[in-house]
């Protein structure tokens, strides 16, 4: 069936799912067996948007659309804050895996987090899909049996758009980067590949997470005398940081290159502020038939706002989690996450949000990369039409090769 932009677009302000704020989401049916899912994620810091409330929503919408009462089973979706603290995440998943029954947790903006959880999720053998993580340890050294890596990484975030960078002229790069594992492994990667294409990386400046004032590191690669920008953060942070780069001129002397950058800080930073940059996504909502009916679908669920590749991630991953337990059988998935995990390696995922996905052995989703450019305001026919599609790249191609990963899990 054709789905028209228009039609997308136009009703989207039209569109609010009420966000009840308290920790059970969703139940379905009441009777036999039953699998819990909890979405754990920010929901009052600098990633709310990024997946927060419509991540829920994007799970919630992967339940309704497979239908497990037509296969025997009930689903409960669960939410909670993780404040961005590694500590606070892993006791929250103690809690939910040892005393509350959840089988799988999705989620996990900030790697930090996503790392500690890797761990937790190992020992306590439940499953665990990550939709916002970007530090390479998660499918590598640190990959576990349990966990799957769905929507970006690194790697995936920083080739094309280092390569294509350094290929068009930007050979001078420095960088201001989120002083935690999600930063340094954006600015890793997209270092590696500015090098690798024949630039140089001048220098960078590191902060903590949360910090409002850019003035200083601003400065810092104003004199740096590097012809590209590279921000290795994301969330408010990124919008605090171009609006400051902004007020400071900065898109006057040297172009910004932002290798994390989503849906919702193009909507919070406006087209005039945002216009050019170019940026890698697995999933644009305006992308193709299949993206947009999928995003038709889950609107009434997302408060509003259109769903980024980090709430696509959860729908996918929350679907393809829940064809597995189907095929695998409600009691032996509860029994082993990791029986649970490699029945979703061994089945091909076919969604609308990413089409036909691999999962590799290390856990790493093979979903395509677009490499995307803001449009400039003049190009834009109403909210939320703010990307191009500059190229896609195939799963396979964007992913780092499985046997430089360094997961213990892959075979020689």
């Amino acid at each position: 069936m054709q789905i028209s932009r228009r039609a997308l677009v136009g009703g989207a302000t039209a569109l609010a799912a009420a966000w009840s704020g308290g920790a059970c989401a969703q139940g379905t049916g009441s009777q036999g067996p039953r699998i819990k899912i909890g979405v754990l994620a920010d929901f009052s810091g600098i990633y709310t948007d990024l997946l927060g409330p419509g991540g829920v929503g994007c799970v919630q919408q992967a339940v309704a659309d497979f239908g497990p009462e037509q296969h025997g089973f009930s689903v409960d979706v669960v939410f909670a804050d993780h404040q961005n603290k590694p500590d606070v995440g892993s006791g929250i998943a103690r809690r939910w895996y040892d005393s509350e029954g959840v089988d799988l947790v999705i989620g996990l903006p900030n790697s930090s987090v996503a790392l500690a959880l890797a761990f937790v999720t190992a020992e306590r053998n439940k499953a665990c899909i990550g939709t916002a993580v970007t530090s390479m340890e998660f499918t590598g050294a640190q990959c576990t049996p349990n966990t799957i890596n769905w929507t970006y990484d690194a790697y995936m975030l920083a080739k094309a758009l280092g390569t294509e960078t350094v290929k068009s002229g930007g050979r001078k790069w420095y960088f201001i980067t989120t002083d935690n594992a999600f930063g340094n492994a954006i600015q890793g990667e997209t270092a590696s590949f500015v090098q690798q294409a024949g630039g140089t990386v001048l220098g960078n400046s590191r902060y903590p997470i949360g910090a409002t004032d850019y003035s200083s590191f601003l400065i810092a690669a104003q004199g740096s005398g590097a012809q590209v920008l590279g921000l290795a953060l994301a969330g408010t942070d990124m919008v605090n940081c171009l609006k400051q780069a902004d007020e400071f001129g900065l898109r006057d002397q040297m172009r910004i290159a932002a290798p994390v950058m989503f849906l919702n800080d193009i909507n919070a930073l406006g087209l005039p502020l945002t216009q050019g940059l170019l940026h890698t996504n697995s999933f644009y909502w305006d992308a193709n038939d299949r993206t947009r009916a999928f995003t038709r679908r889950v609107l009434p669920r997302m408060q509003g706002a259109y769903p980024g590749m980090v709430h696509a991630g959860c729908y996918a991953g929350t679907l393809h989690y829940l064809k597995a337990v189907a095929a695998l059988g409600v009691t032996a998935a509860k029994a082993s996450g990791a029986a649970a995990i490699a029945r979703m390696k061994e089945m091909p995922a076919d969604d609308d949000a990413f089409g036909r996905t691999v999962v590799r052995q290390d856990g790493r989703a093979l979903v395509p990369a677009f490499l995307l450019q803001v449009k400039k305001p003049a190009e834009s026919k109403a909210r939320w039409d703010y990307c191009k599609v500059v190229t896609e790249i195939p799963g396979d191609e964007a992913a780092k090769p499985l046997a430089q990963g360094g997961c213990p899990l892959v075979k020689a």
